[in-house]
């Protein structure tokens, strides 16, 4: 397992250097960053002592490396906007990002799966077939339009939750959190079901699909005729044997919530990395492009490497000789 977890680890480190390659091509091919920083009353010396004092004028491996090296320490420049360091703002954006996510993905997951295994165990039943047809609301709709359905329904109709920001939060250390008042955890609830709705669908068909193959197989007729009951069949051997796509499935779209949160986050006015990445376009401020396309890189690096390690928790299969074969999928 030590050969499996170095080896991950060495594949990820390739993959992060080569997403810092694409971060480092918006600092230098993506305009002049000596234009956004300074005033058209500036002379050209000022402007080459500005250049020589980042180290615009060094070859673009030095400039690589030192990108590289301060990206590794958290150092990220500063902001083109408002001249303040990235790497602090985006650690003050982080906390509601991932409070979002969170939520979202324990929505998808603690009510797409359930829905799964009751269709796939009574695929026939008429409430099967109706959360099937519900479940496309979640394929079909884009999710600004789910999102403002949503707030016209929720927030403007019935007056039962508010439209837009994280309410009231409470600080703890650098950490602002949601989950210790009423009102932040009312301001969740719309955003965590828009951004979780396709997630839950997507879970809801993996599960119905491989619920309706495991019970086709030899094993659960074995197991039925060895007298054990519907209970210890259905969750003891079927439910066991879907969970390793679950697995894969629930990780990497934790990475996709996390990094596509920004529509979310836009519609719901919500203060997180996503809002401030569709800022950082709007006024082509590259430290935080770049900053978030690394951080979005790292994220899905962990997940993959954890996904991998429950692999080998889940999946008997794929311990010994095929926990090698595991890493190369």
């Amino acid at each position: 397992m030590l050969a499996f977890i170095l080896r991950r680890i060495l594949q990820s480190i390739a993959v992060l250097l080569a997403v810092g390659l694409v971060a480092f091509s918006l600092f230098r091919y993506v305009g002049d960053p000596i234009n956004a920083m300074v005033g058209q009353d500036t002379t050209m010396e000022q402007r080459e002592e500005l250049r020589q004092k980042l180290g615009l004028n060094d070859p673009a491996p030095i400039q690589f490396a030192k990108f590289i090296a301060n990206a590794a320490r958290g150092n990220f420049g500063l902001s083109y906007r408002t001249s303040e360091p990235v790497g602090r703002m985006i650690l003050e954006r982080m906390p509601a990002t991932l409070e979002l996510s969170f939520c979202a993905a324990l929505f998808a997951l603690f009510v797409g799966v359930p829905m799964g295994v009751y269709t796939g165990l009574y695929p026939r039943h008429w409430t099967s077939r109706l959360l099937q047809a519900i479940s496309l609301i979640g394929i079909s709709l884009p999710t600004f339009l789910i999102g403002i359905l949503l707030i016209l329904i929720f927030a403007v109709s019935l007056h039962w939750l508010p439209s837009f920001g994280r309410g009231q939060t409470v600080q703890i250390g650098w950490w602002t959190t949601n989950f210790l008042t009423v009102k932040g955890l009312q301001a969740l609830i719309l955003p965590s079901i828009t951004l979780g709705l396709f997630q839950l669908t997507l879970l809801m068909r993996l599960v119905r699909s491989e619920m309706l193959e495991v019970m086709r197989a030899d094993y659960i007729k074995f197991a039925r005729a060895r007298g054990l009951t519907n209970r210890a069949i259905n969750f003891g051997h079927a439910l066991k044997n879907t969970l390793v796509p679950v697995i894969t499935v629930t990780g990497l779209q934790l990475g996709a919530l996390i990094a596509f949160a920004i529509v979310t986050e836009t519609v719901f006015a919500w203060p997180g990395v996503g809002q401030l990445f569709i800022q950082s376009v709007q006024f082509s401020d590259i430290p935080v492009m770049a900053a978030y396309l690394l951080l979005i890189g790292l994220l899905f690096v962990l997940i993959n490497l954890t996904v991998d390690l429950l692999y080998f928790a889940v999946d008997p299969r794929l311990r010994g000789g095929g926990l090698a074969r595991a890493g190369g999928h």
